[in-house]
């Protein structure tokens, strides 16, 4: 029986390394492929072998078992035993993609793409097709996941003619979603092949105002790339759009209050969305009449629907009102399509017809998290003001920093200034520093020269804070011995005044920001300062949020019906959750002495 065993034994380790080992026409060497036999034996037998090569090359082959097994901890432990440098280039690049594959597991792409970079990938071209979609394939995640957008387009679209049916398929979904999200000036590109084409779609699709358009946007397209892989097959979002029917828009009712404490907000709000309104009109488009309503004057919301029915209106932008829209939350249903300009409260999501878009504190927060989580942090302490609203935004960023794993190891709120000092030291336990200082001091009785340190596990502070609070708490940070501590901030510190003198205390702080503040550059911008200058400063928020309105309202349908598309606005690139709620995700920009710089931007 012992004999038979180790006769079973023997022939499988023949068995294996015939398959494992290079044949003597191959300067590559054969890859591992999936074996009869089991992890363990495979161990067992690379024990046995009689070279370190052939040791190496069935670890190789038990760590790639063990990761087809779902068990990515196992197959670690074992590739670190594998020594790679004894391996022929072809096994190399198997070993450096599991390597890779297995960093992305653990959601460290970093990881993954130094694992890619071995010389041995240079001849990847060389080895078998299968092989070479596994290792484009894991660099394309990784590069996404890491924020290179465009190169892990470019890696997607080259991998593509290696691919066929369903994965092919799969492969041209996830480009497709890439692309779309993609900024307009990473689009720029004059390019003809399969990359330039792709980025030619978006940017004929994002150039569209409305549904009509973007459908003949698309056949355009077809027309002018027959051979394209996206017009042999259109992604799913492009062929739902293709089948959209929409009526036409031909009235809107802008329901706004003229008189009262937000009648100045209504004001900025009003003019940009007539600023668009008349953008569309230069253009040569056929928009909707605009019926402006005063809702400081309703009495009855019931009554304002009737009469908006009775005009010919067939979608109400507004109330700005928040006891307005949390009114309508209420209601079972709306007789008309209504985008109203503020949140109600969070909760069930109201009837069908609502919609609802604003400035949200909270989205700022949450975008706050994505970037910083892009940028690779993964701790965080945060800075708030204190009450009400700063809960709101402490909570709306500590939610989305948790839901993607991160840490948030502590926080403060700011009220009065002379405690700054005091709640910075708290946040970055300085007085522990401190205090091991003094018991040194004490045990070794004489003068220790000890400079305090911070705690060195934070990766990031979160601040939402008005400027003049900002521009204290920086300085602080430094005096505290935090300065080196990135910070990421919402919008509210920065005013867009030319006073550089204010942002200096501000150097090398993040902050999220509307692209209507940051390119100063968009001709709808330029009209609207030249008209109203106070739209160049903090109102401009306001002025984009007006004109978002405006382009938002024939493509509400498409925006419920495709969750995932978004649209480019100046207040944010702008989609819409399963509540109906407009979400924004926002540029971002540094200071950096005195003057504002804008930063690269990372994947959605």
């Amino acid at each position: 029986m012992i004999a038979c065993l180790r006769l079973f034994s023997a022939l499988c380790l023949a068995a294996l390394l015939a398959a494992c080992a290079s044949s003597p026409s191959s300067s590559l060497g054969e890859l591992p492929r999936t074996p009869d036999a089991s992890i363990e034996q495979l161990l067992d037998q690379a024990v046995a072998a009689k070279t370190p090569e052939q040791a190496s090359l069935l670890r190789l082959s038990a760590a790639d078992l063990a990761n087809r097994q779902n068990n990515p901890g196992r197959a670690a432990q074992i590739l670190t035993q594998v020594q790679i440098e004894l391996l022929k280039p072809g096994q190399q690049v198997f070993a450096a993609t599991l390597d890779a594959e297995l960093a992305m597991g653990r959601n460290q792409p970093k990881a993954a793409l130094t694992a890619l970079s071995h010389p041995s990938l240079q001849r990847l071209s060389e080895l078998s097709v299968e092989q070479q979609i596994r290792t484009h394939t894991v660099r394309a995640r990784a590069l996404e996941a890491d924020g290179q957008i465009l190169p892990a387009i470019s890696e997607r679209v080259f991998v593509g003619p290696l691919l066929q049916g369903n994965d092919l398929s799969a492969n041209n979904e996830a480009i497709w979603k890439l692309v779309a999200a993609l900024p307009p000036e990473q689009l720029q590109s004059n390019a003809t092949d399969d990359l330039g084409g792709w980025l030619s779609l978006a940017r004929s699709i994002k150039g569209a105002g409305t549904l009509e358009q973007q459908q003949a946007a698309i056949d355009t397209w077809k027309a002018q790339n027959p051979k394209h892989p996206a017009a042999i097959q259109l992604p799913t979002t492009l062929a739902q759009l293709r089948a959209l029917t929409s009526e036409p828009l031909t009235k809107i009712a802008l329901l706004l209050p003229q008189e009262g404490p937000l009648a100045a907000v209504a004001k900025a709000l009003r003019e940009g969305f007539m600023a668009a309104h008349y953008q569309a009109q230069q253009a040569g488009q056929n928009p909707p009449a605009i019926q402006v309503f005063d809702s400081s004057r309703l009495t009855s919301m019931d009554e304002f629907y009737r009469e908006a029915q009775a005009a010919g209106v067939q979608l109400v932008v507004g109330p700005l009102e928040k006891p307005l829209v949390k009114q309508l939350s209420t209601r079972p249903q709306l007789p008309i399509t209504t985008l109203a300009l503020n949140y109600s409260d969070a909760g069930p999501a109201g009837p069908q017809q609502l919609f609802q878009f604003g400035l949200s504190a909270e989205d700022e927060a949450r975008e706050v998290a994505r970037r910083a989580w892009a940028d690779g942090k993964r701790s965080a302490v945060a800075m708030v003001p204190k009450g009400e609203w700063g809960d709101r935004v402490l909570d709306a960023f500590r939610q989305s920093w948790q839901a993607k794993g991160g840490t948030l190891i502590a926080a403060e709120h700011v009220d009065q200034p002379v405690a700054l000092a005091q709640q910075v030291a708290d946040l970055f336990q300085l007085r522990n520093s401190e205090g091991r200082a003094q018991r040194l001091q004490s045990t070794v009785g004489t003068q220790v020269a000890a400079q305090p340190t911070r705690r060195q596990d934070i990766d990031f502070m979160f601040l939402a804070a008005t400027p003049q609070q900002a521009q204290q708490i920086k300085p602080t940070m430094v005096f505290q011995y935090a300065g080196d501590v990135p910070v990421y901030a919402t919008s509210h510190l920065f005013t867009n005044s030319n006073d550089h003198a204010q942002y200096m205390d501000l150097n090398g702080v993040r902050f999220c920001e509307t692209p209507w503040l940051l390119n100063a550059n968009d001709p709808l911008r330029q009209q609207v300062v030249t008209q109203w200058p106070q739209a160049s400063g903090s109102l401009g928020r306001l002025y984009a949020m007006g004109v978002d309105a405006y382009r938002l309202a024939p493509r509400l349908g498409q925006l419920k019906t495709m969750p995932e598309s978004r649209i480019d606005g100046l207040s944010g690139s702008l989609s819409i959750n399963p509540a109906r709620r407009v979400e924004r995700q926002l540029p971002w920009a540094e200071f950096v002495d005195g003057k504002i710089q804008r930063l690269p931007d990372t994947a959605q």
